[in-house]
């Protein structure tokens, strides 16, 4: 009888994956093996006084609040251009002061 015996090299990657997945082994059993000591809640049978605070915001739905978003967007760029185009405005008329003065 005879034994072959090879030598196989193992990648760097493969090695990696194995002491991974060992490792791994390892750790999830005591994750998933921890138990909680808390309870379950039971559902209360008793009533909670309402109070008499109201509250004028109501909640919003997903497409309400991004519908507020995009117009306080489009609020936020239109003063934006506003502020630009006077900023523009005051810089061709300052520039025109000063040459003016220059020729005169």
């Amino acid at each position: 009888m005879t034994e072959n015996h090879e030598k196989k090299i193992i990648s760097r990657r493969r090695a990696f994956a194995i002491l991974g997945l060992g490792a791994l082994s390892m750790a999830v059993p005591s994750a998933v093996l921890t138990v909680s000591s808390a309870e379950a809640q039971q559902p209360s049978t008793t009533q909670t006084p309402k109070t008499s605070v109201t509250t004028t915001h109501t909640p919003e739905t997903g497409t309400q609040h991004r519908h507020e978003r995009r117009e306080g967007r489009g609020e936020h760029r239109h003063e934006r251009r506003e502020a630009r185009g006077e900023h523009r405005h005051e810089r061709s008329t300052i520039g025109q002061k000063s040459t003016g003065q220059q020729s005169g």
